[in-house]
Order: structure tokens, then C-alpha cells, then sequence
């Protein structure tokens, strides 16, 4: 029965340190060098894309705009009949 200590101490309680002495190697290492891009020379002249959107944006409000638009009159209904309303 003391085998199973004597393995599960030396062996099986090991992985966790060799996992975190590998990943400080990892992290530690140089990265590999890159080639930097070479520049793009176009041999024609390429077509020129317009970005148009794809709809018209609302109309701007506030100072440097229109003003807002007049509510629409207010209308009470009183048993049937119409009675305008005095701004309640």
C-alpha cells in the first residue's frame, strides 16, 4: 500500500508544477520576428468606390437646426361633440 503514496507524491502531484514551469517558459520566450509588409504599388490605377449611405439620416434639432416641428392641436371628446382643448 505504500507504493500508491510513494507514486501519487512523485509523479502524479508533478504535472501541475511541470504545467506552470511550462507556461513560464512560454510566456517568457522571444517572439518570432516578422517581416514587415511590403508596400502595395498598385500597377492601374484602381477604381474609386464611393461610400454613399444607406439612408438619408434623420434632420438634425437643436440650436443649429431647424426648430421642432407644432404639436398638433389638442381635441377633447365630450360626449360625442368635439370641444377644443385649452392647452391641457
Amino acid at each position: 500500500m505504500a507504493w500508491y503514496f510513494y507514486v501519487w507524491m512523485m509523479v502524479i502531484l508533478k504535472i501541475p508544477i511541470v504545467a506552470l514551469l511550462y507556461l513560464v517558459w512560454w510566456a517568457s520566450k522571444e517572439p518570432d520576428p516578422v517581416d514587415p509588409e511590403p508596400a502595395r504599388v498598385p500597377t492601374e490605377r484602381e477604381p474609386f468606390h464611393p461610400r454613399h449611405p444607406r439612408h438619408r439620416p434623420p434632420p438634425r434639432r437643436g440650436p443649429h437646426a431647424d426648430p421642432l416641428p407644432a404639436p398638433p392641436p389638442r381635441v377633447r371628446i365630450l360626449k360625442g361633440r368635439r370641444i377644443p382643448s385649452r392647452g391641457r
